[in-house]
């Protein structure tokens, strides 16, 4: 089908799923990306990019901190599956463009989810990856589309048969912006947040398993999906979405702190939408520091007058009766003494029958809210210390038997009156039956399984109950139908039922917590009940709560979960609110219809009426030995019929003649009105607690009383007492109040007696006076309490006798007034508007009388005092009255009149006092007098008086002026009162409106700030907030108000900011409230702006030289109040001041103001003030006034920066541009300093929006726009206006029109930044700064004509540039070099012009620099041999460069990151590279260094001090010979050069422990891997190439290859193979090479020398390999040969890259002499080292091998003994004739010959020792070989020794053939005397010469001395396995040598050797094992060469077939498995 392009990139989203059918087509999800770049000529078909989401598995592989990058397809799809969202282009004529895809498809409804999918469908991807042929967009400065920054490509017609183009790619875009967004900005920015998260840190945190933090983004995700999909279904009210964003603009503020992003500023006040460049400055900066800073937003001060409700919803409860049960809910307080106070009336709720209530049995009125309660009472107040409580009391209904007391624990039903006879109605129904003790059978939910309380049988009604038996809960069980008929009572009166009331249990709750969250909870109650027993935990797990002891009693004091009422759900939620109707009212979801339980107590000044009177009924004192009182007669005791078993009290309310008043007792908040009231059943001594309300009408109060009468069930009342409730012409006071009982009886059961009679309990005393227990015994009392709330009642007789101040005697009226001080306020409060009308009265009517008068304005200001009493919102009481209730037109005088006198005397102590407190209250004093002098206004005008106005204001103002001069005093007493009247004269002057025009006021408050200018101290600070004050009101916000407040606020604040060297903390305080100040007024600023200007610079400059230090609290910016608030910083100390962030918040609201910055107005000097203001815009750039991860912030300082710049740049061309006549006057400083300014800024890594991750870069385009475009463009302005007029011939050659000029001044100290800006994603930026860098290599070349200065700092710029900067797609592609080059085309065309010549060296220098500088931070480390080669390369080049201080840099980098991957050889070979720039002079001085830091030293010192560094990492890397070269060089400067014995003395010490080292080691030499990469998978520098590999020295060829696998993943290992070059994929071919081994070498001229010695010395400084590539071992000796393949490196081992590239390879043919010596080392080495395996391992099969390895060794004539190349060696002719002399090969053989003797003779004596049968066997077989075939060489290591009387002489003689032969006792015999021989032999070797002796005695003189061992040790029998000291001498391998094994004392062995019977099979040979490899196991299964394969095939004559042995040896040699399973290793050596 044809196809062809559309003229822009079209983006669009998957709406319908797609399935494919063809290879080409693109398979569609909804919601997928999609980029259409073209379509078929019908439409319906469409060619594009599908975006699809980064995979979580591609962070295994991404770059720390880098988003994952998407994943791109490529296809074809149909039309019909996707939407057009928008097309991409350049912003012109796009509505043609767009061709039908408009047409066709609505634009999305707004409100909409864009893409129907969730988060990821309304994705618009943030980048893209390289796509199809590597084509990358490379422009960024595009114009903005709907989001996106676009450069379009334009629309060319293809020519027939010529190439398709490639396929454009859609540029960078800025993310999403849906229709949605338009209302909810949250939607996108949600959706932007998450994709972000998931590219960018959801794989970091699961790679490095931070699983924690992981957790805790998931369950953000989570939560902010549940917001983006409640904001696009738009379901919530307008006060629901206002928290909603606020959680949500948090949550993400959490989100990109958890994942280390920084903060981005969105405002919930503003929908959540990212605040821009367009907003409050001030209003982002603190939002910003804010989310940054705090981990929650700052809460309001919560007032401890604001009002808190708890809302309690029983859900269910679960109780096991049958009968209604009642729940009592109250609040109680606890305070830290443990004082109970009972807040909150009751609220009862009634449990339907059945014991069980759940939510479909729940009736409406089972939730309540309790009001009212203040901070305090909840524990919230600053020193609040009390806990709240929820106590539910249960009650139920219990059978009541005379005679018998009923325990409470039991459950049983609530009759409707407790005296009722009658039988309760059964809950089955009408059925005549009761339930005895009315045990249920239901359960509910919450019911403990399995109790015992299963469900009984009723009993007929005719069926009496026995009552000798208590149940476990205490009441009775059922009778059964063998029950005994009813007892009779101890009165002889058969038993009456009834039931009553019994508090069965309670439960407790905690609030405090639950009242501090805002979250709904709920909770499940446990009810207690008192037990007298019981196996119950106390714990708070279980519900207990102590205070169940103090509020429910029990006798035994132990408690158990009740089983009646078994536990409670309920449902809480706390709401803050001053009003509990008005929240009621705002929260009908909830709260619709719910109860009100009403605080007892006013929480705070009441605001409505209310009178109620509580009364709690606490107990009765009621024991056997209390009496009753009588009328008329004397106490008497109790009625005998009084059991105390049933205690119930009634109570009325009557009035004094005894009437009752109806309905006025309320049980409960939701009870309804009762005449009489009756409490529960109770027991003598138990407390009743039972509190009641009183609502009685205020004319019967004062004459009411309380009467209770008590009765003992079911017997009739028995006693009465009562209580009046007005005592002494005030109501009865709070607390506890004890009642005289007296007998009810004919006198006492009214009120008032009978007409004509006498009696009446009122006449009586209602309670006792005094104690009269010691005349009549103690009293009965019932103990009461009571509470008085109420509006219209007081307790307090000062009020009472206020109110009444009419009808009481004058005269008392000043003493009231005088102690109205002492009254308590809640009394004051309670009576508000009755106070003050007394006082407003008292002082109306004696005015004039000034005593009075000072009086009243003393009381008057004590009562408005208590305004300032938090419990109390007193402010709107007192406002309410004076606007409404206030009525005194004459008091105005009165009160100006004392207020007046105050002010006239204010030093005075007395009145000092009294004028602080009235400073307190003057607003109010001013209300009043404001509305009385209206009222007087309007009286006067009743009767015709007019023009009393002009007096009064100069009254008022009289006020006023006093005022002024207190302020003005400079005396100490008044600093108070100075310091109140500040703090609120801005309250006072909006009540001034009424009394004065608004002219007037602004002038007051004028005249009062002047007169503060003299303050001092805190006052200063107190005066600035009352201009912020003064800019708050609302009187001062016309125009002509604010202009004069501004105008003065400059001379105001002048003195208290600005430049200072004093920088006090009061000082910085005074700063930051000026900017507050300014913050208040920045809008209608103008031309005070160049006044402020000056100052603000000049605070910051000050504040900057101080430094900036870390803080763990943060000040909320732009205070208004002092003390500033302030919280905490969670988390480390951040540095940051809070004076720099608001001043360069200031400064830029203030340069951004539409009136301009107008400096050219400012007073002082504009050069220095330039200066100072761009030191300030710099050091706001580099991030000093706040962090630069303040997001927001700082790139909103960037574009106000860019503006400024834009403003100084005017005035720099204007006034800073001297003509080039008088150039001397340019000021090079002021335009260095705008330059650099200018170049920080658009320079700025914050404004790279190509290198941003998707929300950042949303913000950072949102906030600021392209801020880079702007600085181009005045980048170009100023810098060719300080250049100079080209001429023509200069215009041609380089195309300027000015050059020169000024801006040579600049060269070079701009060329760095300005070759910042070349790296430039930015275009337009890009190709200024090219421009500029042209100009000044010109300027440059023509001054000096040497470009090397601009070299050299573009080389320091480049190096500095990559230290901190991410890596662009400029920076790849070295855009800026070739824009360079076309600069100077013209030049180009000039042949050999010196200046295009120079220019060309410079672009391949810094090419070739900028290609390693990418190599080296690329980020990409995978490839570690080629990362650090790149290193190697650069820091080659910078040394080239003689960048000295840079390539220092880079040896250091080097050399951490050797020592961090524990390659410490490597790490001491790189500071090295260091050292090597230094020669050892003690005189010349070297510069310090800042990275590393060095300080200045010679350079001795300064090289001295790296050899300490770099030996100190090859000891730690064992490379002991480079140690020991870098010791060496260091003990020859100390020697001969600075003369310092001390530091040559620990230097040699140090070589010493190296030499010591190497003695004891027992591998020293690395393990090394020749390594050929084959294959086209590898590049060009590597492919075909051989290397040699250093490992470890115990490394292994599996260990290599893995590690080598895993540098190459997709390389293939070939160890035995190899492959073709041209093949495809990659191949490493890897083999195992040997340092090559010089046979001249001096070390084998010697015998005895260690293996680990010989090989070290051989192998140190390798950097030639070898391996045996043929080898000829048959034969005659003298016909033996050798070859070999040497492969010689480029550098010497160790090397920095642990390997080094094989540069020549050559084949060396060895002699007879060089095989045999090789051989025989090899042999000696291989068979040492099964030795070592034997002794670690008694293994079978290795003890065999040695044993024939052995004998094969000593066997005479066989041609694999290595005796055989003895005929190598010249013989002397005949006995007489010397030895001849030997060459060099032929010593070097006997040397080889010798070794190998002494290793047989070792082994043979641990054969001797072994238990082994096989070893024993080939002892026997092979010793007598062993003296035959090395005789010479035993000779040499061992002569013969004298004759000795003690002990008898071995005899070294030859055996004879025929031993062989012997019989096998003969052969024992023989054996026992060869084995004592040998002992004697052992004894007596000798050392080779006496030079060799002292060689071997200084070696082994610096070892640890061990223990001398006794005859016995050396006899005794050879230990077993598991013996502990079998192997100690294996296990000390680095303390023992091969050697000493044979070296013993002369005693030892003539003492061993006497007895040769002793022990059969030992010798008394002590030869030690030698030591073994560190790396070997004991049974591996890898099998080295031990053996050749060429042993003589002939049998000996003892015997012994070689055959065998040669098959076994040559299978071990071949790595095929031996018989054994276990394997057999013989050592790992490296046969060549």
């Amino acid at each position: 089908m044809p196809w062809q392009p559309l003229p822009r990139i079209a983006f669009a989203v998957a709406t319908y799923p797609f399935e494919t059918k063809n290879a080409n087509e693109l398979p569609l999800e909804i919601g997928d990306d999609l980029y259409i770049i073209e379509e078929t000529a019908d439409g319906q078909w469409l060619r594009g990019y599908l975006l699809a989401p980064p995979s979580l598995l591609a962070g295994l592989t991404s770059v720390k901190g880098q988003p994952l990058e998407a994943r791109v397809f490529s296809g074809i799809f149909p039309r019909t599956c996707v939407e057009i969202r928008e097309v991409l282009g350049d912003g012109e004529d796009n509505d043609d463009n767009i061709s039908n895809y408009q047409a066709e498809d609505d634009a999305p409804q707004v409100g909409s989810d864009s893409g129907k999918s969730g988060v990821a469908s309304s994705s618009k991807k943030s980048y893209l990856r390289e796509i199809e042929n590597g084509h990358r967009p490379h422009r960024l400065n595009g114009t903005v589309v709907a989001g996106a920054i676009t450069r379009g490509p334009e629309l060319r017609i293809r020519e027939p048969g010529a190439p398709k183009p490639a396929a454009p790619v859609p540029m960078l875009r800025l993310g999403d912006e849906t229709p949605t967004s338009t209302i909810e900005p949250l939607v996108d920015e949600i959706a932007s947040c998450l994709r972000e998260w998931h590219s960018t840190n959801f794989h970091e945190l699961l790679l490095t398993r931070q699983y924690a933090k992981l957790d805790k983004v998931s369950q953000l995700i989570q939560t902010l999906d549940l917001s983006r999909r409640q904001f696009l279904h738009n379901l919530l009210t307008t006060r629901e979405y206002r928290a909603l964003r606020e959680k949500t603009v948090w949550d993400l503020v959490r989100g990109n702190k958890l994942c280390g992003g920084e903060v981005i500023v969105r405002d919930p006040n503003e929908r959540g939408r990212v605040l821009t460049g367009d907003d409050s400055v001030v209003e982002i900066t603190k939002l910003q520091s804010i989310m940054s800073l705090l981990d929650d937003p700052p809460q309001p001060h919560v007032e401890l007058s604001a009002l808190h409700h708890l809302m309690v919803d029983i859900r269910s409860f679960a109780g096991s009766s049958n009968e209604p049960t009642t729940l009592v809910l109250y609040l109680v307080s606890k305070s830290v003494g443990g004082t109970l106070t009972t807040l909150s009336e009751s609220y009862v709720v009634e449990v339907p029958s059945g014991g069980t209530m759940g939510y479909l049995t729940r009736n409406p009125q089972m939730r309540t809210l309790f009001t009212d309660l203040t901070s305090a009472d909840i524990g919230d107040g600053p020193s609040a210390d009390s806990e709240l409580y929820l106590i539910v009391k249960v009650r139920s209904r219990q059978q009541v038997v005379v005679g018998k007391p009923v325990s409470r624990s039991g459950s049983s039903g609530q009759p409707s009156t407790p005296f009722s006879k009658e039988k309760p109605p059964s809950s089955g129904g009408n059925k005549p039956s009761r339930r005895n003790l009315m045990w249920g059978t239901t359960r509910s939910a919450f019911s403990r399984a399995g109790t015992k309380l299963d469900a009984l049988s009723e009993q007929p009604e005719d069926r009496p109950t026995t009552v000798n038996h208590e149940s476990r809960d205490g009441a009775m069980p059922p009778s059964t139908a063998g029950s005994r008929g009813p007892r009779p009572s101890v009165d002889g009166v058969q038993a009456t039922q009834m039931s009553a009331d019994r508090m069965v249990g309670m439960g407790v709750l905690s609030l405090n917590s639950i009242m501090k969250e805002n979250e709904e909870t709920e909770h499940v109650i446990t009810v207690w009940s008192p037990a007298k027993f019981t196996a119950e935990k106390y714990d708070s797990a279980e519900g207990w709560d102590g205070l169940v002891r103090d509020l429910l009693e029990s006798k035994s004091g132990h408690y158990e979960k009740s089983r009646r009422a078994e536990r409670l759900q309920i449902h809480l939620k706390s709401f803050n609110s001053p009003d509990a109707d008005g929240l009621i009212k705002a929260t009908p979801t909830l709260l619709s219809g719910i109860g009100k339980t009403n605080k007892m107590g006013f929480s705070g000044a009441p605001t409505k009426p209310r009178s109620d009177i509580y009364l709690t009924l606490s107990d009765a004192l009621m024991s056997r030995q209390n009496l009753l009182s009588r009328y008329g007669a004397s106490a008497t005791s109790l009625p005998s019929n009084v059991h105390g078993e049933n205690l119930m009290v009634s109570l009325e309310v009557r009035r004094q003649s005894g009437e009752r008043i109806e309905d006025c007792v309320y049980s409960s908040s939701n009870s309804d009105a009762l005449t009489t009231w009756r409490s529960f059943a109770v027991e003598r001594g138990e407390h009743w607690d039972q509190t009641l309300r009183l609502s009685l009408l205020p004319t019967d109060v004062s004459t009411a009383h309380v009467v209770f009468t008590v009765s003992d069930l079911p017997g009739l009342p028995f006693a009465i007492a009562y209580v009046p409730l007005w005592d002494q012409q005030a109501f009865l006071g709070d607390g506890l109040h004890s009642l005289l009982l007296y007998k009810l009886d004919e006198y006492t059961q009214s009120a008032q007696p009978p007409p004509s009679a006498r009696g009446g309990y009122l006449s009586l005393p209602w309670s006792s006076r005094t104690d009269s227990s010691e005349v009549t015994g103690p009293l009965a009392m019932l103990r009461i309490g009571t509470y008085l709330c109420s509006t219209r009642f007081s307790q307090d007789r000062i009020i009472l006798g206020l109110l009444k101040w009419r009808e009481g005697p004058r005269d008392e009226i000043p003493s009231l007034l005088k102690q109205l001080i002492f009254v308590p306020e809640i009394e004051v409060v309670k009576l508000l508007s009755d106070v003050l009308d007394a006082l407003f009265g008292i002082l109306v009517e004696y005015q004039g009388n000034d005593e009075y008068e000072d009086l009243v304005f003393t009381a008057l200001v004590r009562v408005l005092g208590i305004v300032h009493d938090r419990r109390f919102n007193l402010d709107p009481l007192v406002d309410q009255y004076a606007e409404s209730k206030f009525n005194y037109p004459f008091a105005t005088p009165c009160l100006v009149r004392s207020f007046t006198r105050l002010l006239t005397k204010p030093t005075e102590s007395e009145t000092a006092r009294k004028l602080r407190a009235t400073l307190k209250v003057v607003r109010h004093i001013l209300k009043f007098i404001t509305h009385a002098r209206g009222q007087q206004k309007v009286k006067e005008a009743g009767i015709g008086i007019t023009g009393s106005t002009a007096g009064f204001t100069r009254h008022l103002q009289s006020i006023f002026k006093a005022l002024d001069s207190m302020m003005r005093s400079t005396a100490p007493v008044l600093v108070g009162s100075q310091t109140l009247a500040v703090q609120h004269f801005h309250t006072w002057l909006p009540e001034l409106t009424g009394l004065l025009t608004t002219e007037e006021i602004l002038h007051i408050a004028i005249d009062f700030m002047d007169s503060c200018a003299l303050v001092k101290g805190k006052l200063v600070l107190y005066k600035l907030v009352l201009i912020i004050n003064y800019s708050k009101l609302d009187l001062f916000s016309g125009p002509e108000q604010r202009a004069a407040l501004s105008a003065n606020t400059v001379r105001w604040i002048a003195p208290h900011w600005g430049r200072t060297d004093d920088v006090t903390e009061q000082w910085r305080e005074q700063v930051r409230l000026c900017c507050s100040v300014l913050a208040s007024q920045t809008d209608r600023l103008n031309s005070e702006i160049p006044d402020y200007i000056p100052k603000i610079v000049g605070s910051y400059l000050s504040i900057q030289a101080t430094g900036l230090k870390p803080k763990s609290r943060f000040s909320l910016l732009f205070p208004t109040t002092y003390p500033f608030p302030s919280k905490p910083i969670s988390g480390d100390a951040v540095q940051f001041d809070e004076a720099l962030i608001e001043l360069s918040a200031i400064l830029s609201a203030l340069s951004n103001s539409p009136n301009g910055m107008q400096l050219e107005l400012a007073s002082e000097d504009l050069t220095n003030l330039l200066k100072n203001t761009l030191d300030v815009y710099m050091s706001i750039l580099q991030g000093e006034a706040f962090p630069s991860s303040w997001l927001s912030v700082y790139i909103y300082h960037h574009k106000s920066t860019m503006r400024t710049l834009q403003y100084l740049a005017s005035i720099l061309l204007e006034s800073f541009l001297p003509h080039p006549d008088e150039a001397e006057d340019f000021d090079t400083e002021l335009w260095r300093m705008f330059f650099s300014t200018l170049l920080k800024l658009v320079g700025s890594g914050h404004l790279a929006l190509e290198t941003f991750s998707e929300q950042k870069r949303r913000a950072v385009w949102k906030i600021a726009g392209d801020v880079r475009e702007h600085g181009a463009e005045l980048l170009r302005r100023t810098w060719e206006a300080i250049g100079w007029e080209t001429s023509p011939d200069e215009r041609t050659r380089y195309g300027l029109t000015k050059m020169g000029g000024y801006q040579v001044q600049y060269v070079p100290t701009l060329v760095g930044p300005i070759v910042e800006l070349c790296l430039s994603v930015h275009e337009g930026l890009r190709k200024m700064a090219v421009e500029v860098l042209q100009t000044m290599i010109v300027s440059e070349w023509t001054l000096s004509e040497d470009l090397s200065v601009i070299q050299t700092e573009m080389i320091d710029c480049l190096d500095g540039f990559f230290k901190d900067k991410t890596m662009t797609e400029s920076i790849l592609q070295k855009l800026f070099i070739n824009e360079l080059l076309d600069r100077f085309e013209p030049l180009s065309q000039v042949p050999g012009d010196p200046l295009y010549s120079a220019l060309k060296g410079l672009i391949e220098t810094t090419a070739e620099f900028l290609d390693l500088l990418v190599a080296v931070h690329s980020g990409d480390v995978t490839n570690e041999a080629s990362h650090l080669i790149n290193r190697l390369q650069l820091m080659e080049f910078l040394r080239d460069m003689q960048k000295e201080e840079i390539f220092i840099r880079y040896v250091h980098q080097l050399a951490a990151l050797q020592y961090n991957a524990r390659n410490h050889t490597e790490a001491g070979l790189a500071l090295r590279l260091h050292a090597e720039l230094y020669d050892w002079d003690p005189t010349k001085l070297t510069p310090a260094l800042q990275d590393p830091d060095l300080p200045e030293q010679t350079q001795f010192e300064r090289k001295e001090r790296i050899y300490f560094d770099m030996i100190k990492h090859f000891e730690d890397g064992e490379a002991w010979s480079s140690a020991l070269a870098a010791y060496k060089e260091l003990q020859v400067q100390y020697e001969s050069n600075v003369f310092d014995f001390a530091k040559l003395a620990r230097t040699e010490r140090a070589i010493a422990t190296i030499y010591e080292k190497l003695a004891k080691s027992d591998k020293l030499v690395p393990k090394y891997f020749k390594v050929i990469y084959k294959g086209l998978g590898f590049p060009i520098n590597l492919r075909d190439k051989s290397f040699v590999y250093e490992g470890s020295p115990t490394d292994r060829t599996s260990a290599f290859t893995d590690r080598m696998q895993e540098q190459y993943p997709a390389a293939q290992i070939l160890t035995a193979s190899d492959v073709d070059s041209e093949v495809e994929g990659q191949y490493l071919v890897v083999s195992s090479l040997t340092p090559y081994r010089d046979h001249s070498h001096p070390v084998f001229q010697r015998a005895r020398v260690g293996q680990p010695i010989r090989d070290y010395l051989l192998s140190a400084h390798a950097n030639s390999f070898s391996v045996s590539s043929k080898r000829s071992t048959s034969g005659p000796v003298d016909t033996h040969y050798a070859e070999k393949t040497i492969y010689t490196t480029a550098e010497t081992f160790p090397t920095i890259l642990r390997r080094s590239e094989i540069v020549d390879i050559r084949t060396e043919h060895l002699s007879a002499k060089e095989t045999a010596l090789e051989r025989i080392v090899r042999k000696t080495q291989e068979m040492t080292a099964v030795e070592k395996r034997l002794a670690e391992d008694d293994d079978e099969e290795i003890a065999q091998l040695m044993a024939d390895a052995i004998s094969i060794s000593v066997n005479p004539v066989s041609e694999s003994s290595v005796a055989c190349y003895r005929q190598l060696l010249p013989a002397p002719q005949s006995e007489d004739e010397e030895e001849p002399e030997l060459d060099q090969h032929e010593n070097a053989i006997k040397m080889a010959l010798v070794d190998h003797a002494i290793m047989i003779k070792r082994c043979l004596a641990s054969f001797a020792r072994s238990s082994n049968p096989i070893l024993l066997k080939g002892y026997e077989n092979s010793y007598r070989f062993f003296l035959t075939t090395f005789a010479p060489e035993i000779a040499i290591f061992a002569p013969a020794q004298p004759n000795r009387e003690a002990t008898p002489s071995p005899t070294w003689q030859r055996p004879s053939p025929v031993t062989g032969h012997r019989s096998p006792e003969a052969r024992i015999d023989a054996s026992r005397v060869n084995r004592s021989s040998l002992a004697e032999e052992a004894a007596a070797i000798q050392p080779v010469s006496t030079k060799q002796r002292g060689t071997r005695l200084s070696f082994l003189g610096g070892k640890k001395k061990e223990p001398q061992q006794t005859n016995g040790d050396l006899l005794s029998p050879k230990p077993s396995k598991g013996d502990s000291d079998s192997n100690s001498q294996v296990s000390k391998g680095k303390d023992n040598s091969n050697r000493r094994s044979i070296f013993r004392t002369q005693s030892s062995d003539t003492n061993n050797s006497s007895n040769p019977q002793a022990q059969p099979y030992q010798n008394g040979l002590n030869s030690t094992t030698p030591d073994w490899g560190l790396d070997r196991p004991r049974k591996s299964r890898e099998v080295v060469d031990v053996l050749e394969s060429d042993f003589d095939t002939r049998p000996n004559e003892s015997g012994i077939g070689f055959n065998s042995v040669r098959k076994r040896l040559s299978l071990l040699k071949l790595g095929k498995k031996p018989s054994k399973p276990n394997g057999l290793f013989m050592g790992g050596l490296n046969e060549e």
